[in-house]
């Protein structure tokens, strides 16, 4: 693309502004897989839909604190013996994976070891997370629009002119559409497939990693010319 370039009667200057914001995060996901296992496709399946329906219910016990409840996945495989003729089924293996979103982060702890404390259950996460719409990211627009209007005033003065016009403003694409994870995700606690504990666990402390967000627009100004 041609980039159009200023006149001795209306100089152009281009900038780029930029934004970066650090927020507390707004919801959290857990990953919770149920399983089962048995030596008949029955058994593994009565299995793994009894435990399927606790963890249900144990989550929308919770109400409003889980926001977003659904089942990502669901498989029963047969397992074969290891030696022997044939296609002889030495048992059956069942999962159910579940995603939970919740946006209260004092009951996060205590239902992340809830559902640790269940039969052949393990619980992945928490991950952290800006929902899509929110505002943090109209603000961080439109911080990197007000300090790409400053740098151009600033070079505009260096040379005892000001800016007459704006002549583009390109969002460039640099904002992340989701939050960007430093480090690895927090991971609740993993019972793979444990039983259950012989006492209640004392509640998880969590707590929530910060978000960063960016933005980064391109503008480009006329100013009037300056006395060189």
């Amino acid at each position: 693309m041609t980039v159009p370039y200023g006149t001795p009667d209306a100089p152009r200057i281009a900038v780029r502004g930029e934004a970066h914001l650090e927020v507390d995060p707004e919801i959290a996901r857990i990953g919770v897989t149920v399983a089962s296992r048995g030596k008949d496709r029955r058994t593994a399946l009565d299995d793994l839909t009894r435990r399927n329906a606790t963890v249900l219910d144990l989550l929308k016990s919770y109400g409003d604190a889980v926001e977003h409840l659904e089942t990502g996945s669901f498989t029963v495989t047969p397992e074969l013996k290891e030696h022997g003729r044939g296609e002889r089924v030495h048992a059956y293996h069942g999962h159910v994976h579940i995603i939970a979103e919740l946006t209260d982060f004092t009951a996060l702890g205590e239902l992340t070891t809830r559902l640790a404390d269940q039969e052949l259950t393990r619980v992945d996460g928490p991950w952290w997370a800006l929902r899509r719409n929110s505002p943090v990211y109209r603000q961080a627009r439109q911080q990197a629009v007000r300090e790409a209007v400053q740098r151009a005033k600033e070079y505009a003065e260096a040379l005892d002119t000001s800016l007459t016009s704006l002549l583009e403003l390109a969002d460039i694409g640099a904002e992340d559409p989701e939050p960007r994870f430093v480090g690895k995700a927090s991971r609740a606690r993993s019972m793979a497939y444990e039983s259950a504990a012989d006492a209640t666990a004392a509640p998880l402390d969590l707590e929530p990693q910060r978000q960063h967000v960016y933005a980064h627009v391109n503008a480009r100004f006329t100013m009037a010319p300056p006395t060189l």
